[in-house]
């Protein structure tokens, strides 16, 4: 009987210890993944790029304000 008392009291100790570390530990916080933005197409030569960054004219978007003003010259709307 004094093998088994000796090894309930050395697993409750490593139990107690294990549980101690685990409450004294800090959380690991990770960073947010990005959300991917919202990719549009430029209605004047096909580029593809985050909407945010793109120019906007009606429902037609641009990759920049020159192709904006060339594809309404050409007649593009």
């Amino acid at each position: 009987m004094g093998l088994f008392r000796l090894l309930f009291w050395i697993a409750l100790i490593a139990v107690a210890i294990w549980l101690w570390r685990r409450m004294v530990r800090k959380p690991v916080r990770r960073k947010p993944e990005p959300s991917a933005l919202p990719m549009v197409r430029c209605a004047h030569c096909g580029v593809h790029l985050p909407q945010d960054q793109a120019v906007q004219d009606k429902e037609r978007w641009y990759c920049s304000r020159a192709h904006l003003e060339q594809d309404g010259k050409a007649g593009g709307h």
